[in-house]
């Protein structure tokens, strides 16, 4: 027999206020309760929902991977509340590391550094590296500081789909399996956060995200490499460092494409009688516009617009009982990276 629903408790701090409201506080004493007996509690950061565990307790960070289905080999970022709690996570704190700290924490960068021992494996997915971030959310870092553990949090979905951005996309895709969530409105970002294996020289990024290549070596005070940059082709490192980096990722449950030509294609499903769903970079063909097996939904024209739209975006479209989104591939220029990475992981099926 299925569990009830997970309470969703409404958390908030005011702009300007010096602490949170007294029962957003309350809220959050409790979440740190369930945390620390080894529940399962979905959590809102800059970037998406994570589904927050004690990264120190095995047991409880195993509930994250049954509860997403997730891989093994599929490593988790360790969220921390300052640069002390990550150094302590570290068998070593590299320069560069601490650089990014420095210049870009709280923020949407997780840093790969050696792991120490006091990380379990299953974290790491039996890697000697662990990933470790800093949330640009207070309300996050409040809890991590009440419940006085770091916290396990990949994305609060099922693996391989649609990320969460709302608490209601948690509730959508996990249910029961929560046993808290905490709702503090819709992610600032929208998509996941850079990650920057700072083990090698130069670092490497290993996943796009929010900050960009040159953001990150302002932040380090040198050179910044792409995975293609540094490793062979068909290679790459023998154990995950980063979450993210599988073939298939971020995909909604109706089948996505990124036709050439978006116009011809959607052209094309509609008169074989599919209903279409299309994210439109431009102005929809007059052939097109109004058709009533159609919705044509206009992305916004900056990536970090895009990037904050797109998931939510995708949740809606799912809703719409679709045979096929479509969507217009954005500009190949570096700032559109991390939303043309998700979209080309969304795609492969």
């Amino acid at each position: 027999m299925s569990r009830a629903l997970p309470d969703t408790l409404r958390i908030s701090w005011p702009a300007g206020a010096s602490a949170p409201l007294p029962e957003t506080d309350a809220a959050l004493d409790r979440a740190a309760e369930q945390l620390r007996a080894g529940g399962l509690v979905a959590i809102p950061t800059e970037t998406v929902y994570g589904l927050a565990a004690n990264a120190l307790d095995e047991e409880a960070v195993d509930g994250i991977f049954r509860a997403k289905r997730r891989p093994v080999g599929n490593p988790l970022i360790v969220h921390v509340a300052d640069t002390g709690m990550a150094r302590s996570l570290a068998g070593d704190w590299p320069e560069a590391a601490e650089r990014i700290a420095v210049a870009l924490w709280p923020g949407p960068v997780t840093v790969v550094v050696p792991k120490g021992p006091r990380v379990p494996g299953i974290v790491t997915a039996g890697g000697g590296t662990v990933a470790l971030r800093c949330p640009d959310h207070p309300l996050a870092r409040r809890l991590i500081e009440k419940a006085g553990v770091p916290l396990a949090a990949p994305s609060a979905n099922r693996s391989e789909q649609v990320s969460p951005t709302t608490a209601h996309h948690v509730v959508e895709g996990l249910g029961d399996k929560v046993d808290l969530i905490l709702d503090a409105g819709p992610c600032g970002r929208g998509i996941e956060s850079t990650v920057i294996d700072c083990t090698v020289t130069p670092p490497r990024i290993l996943r796009p995200g929010p900050l960009s290549r040159g953001e990150l070596e302002a932040a380090v005070g040198g050179p910044v490499a792409w995975p293609e940059d540094a490793s062979p082709a068909g290679g790459g490192l023998p154990v995950a460092r980063s979450p993210g980096t599988g073939r298939r990722h971020y995909a909604p449950r109706t089948p996505l494409e990124l036709p050439a030509d978006s116009t011809a294609r959607v052209a094309e499903l509609l008169a074989a009688g599919e209903r279409v769903g299309w994210l439109v970079a431009a102005t929809v063909e007059p052939q097109l516009a109004g058709h009533r097996e159609l919705v044509a939904v206009p992305m916004p024209a900056d990536p970090a617009g895009y990037a904050r739209l797109l998931y939510a975006t995708l949740h809606a479209l799912d809703q719409r009982q679709l045979d096929r989104i479509i969507v217009d591939m954005p500009p190949a220029e570096e700032p559109w990276r991390a939303v043309r990475d998700r979209l080309t992981r969304a795609a492969t099926g």
